[in-house]
């Protein structure tokens, strides 16, 4: 299977690392990259010689969140459509939250939005200590809705709270202290830290890991049918507001919104 906006390569210990490869566009989530990381994640989750997963984003970033076009795209769309493309959405972390496989998130550079969202599906993350993170879909008159379950799934209601929506930017030792980040280190360090956290999985018995995970995933917060559509109904509701038309008009024409 090959792919137009991700990479994949498996090692000889069957270690698989998932590359999100829009670097030019600090690997903005496009309606494409959404397919083809939902479809690579069933590829992933079928194949018994992957042991473990690396997900990783080619370049300056890890993900930057939803991509310009896209999002361009969403504002001109109807009602039906928006809940549509945020279904996609949905599903891909759906499906990459669910892998019987344990996936390490390799963060560098910027990880606003859908980033978070990518990151919070990951079962550890480790990031440079230079990265910036942020839920800034408030900015825009909008609601990190979509990824909302698996950010809170990770992060936990009080912690989520101080950053799910002011929408401000911050450092990888805050987004360690509020357990999206695992480990925090200097860049040349990201490579042999992944692989401490990866290393003790391959003496592990890959039956056992993935029950294990799917245990730990039926004991925590529930992510069901009735949550995630009822997170994209309330996306959908927010789009067709007065704000989310001042904010993303706004930041389309390059001037603040009217409430700043």
């Amino acid at each position: 299977m090959s792919f137009e906006t991700i990479t994949i390569s498996v090692d000889a210990r069957g270690v698989a690392t998932l590359t999100l490869n829009r670097p030019e566009k600090h690997n903005s989530l496009s309606g494409a990259m959404i397919n083809e990381l939902t479809a690579v994640a069933s590829q992933i989750g079928a194949d018994k010689n992957i042991r473990a997963v690396i997900l990783t984003g080619a370049g300056r970033s890890f993900c930057a969140g939803g991509d310009l076009g896209w999002m361009r795209e969403q504002f001109h769309a109807d009602r039906a459509t928006r809940m549509s493309e945020a279904r996609k959405l949905a599903m891909m972390l759906k499906a990459l939250n669910e892998l019987p496989k344990p996936v390490i998130g390799h963060v560098q550079g910027q990880a606003f939005g859908g980033g978070i969202g990518m990151m919070s599906v990951c079962d550890a993350v480790v990031a440079v200590d230079s990265a910036k993170f942020g839920l800034t879909e408030v900015r825009l008159g909008l609601i990190p809705a979509t990824i909302s379950p698996y950010v809170l799934a990770r992060m936990g209601e009080g912690k989520a709270r101080r950053v799910f929506m002011s929408a401000r930017i911050f450092g990888a030792e805050e987004a360690r202290q509020l357990d999206l980040v695992a480990e925090v280190v200097a860049e040349d360090q990201l490579d042999a830290a992944v692989e401490r956290q990866i290393k003790p999985y391959l003496a592990a018995a890959p039956a056992a890991v993935a029950a294990s995970k799917a245990l730990a995933r039926s004991l925590g917060p529930a992510i069901t049918d009735d949550i995630i559509d009822d997170t994209i109904s309330r996306l959908a509701d927010t789009w067709e507001t007065a704000e989310a038309r001042e904010g993303i008009s706004a930041f389309f024409e390059k001037r603040k919104p009217d409430w700043t």
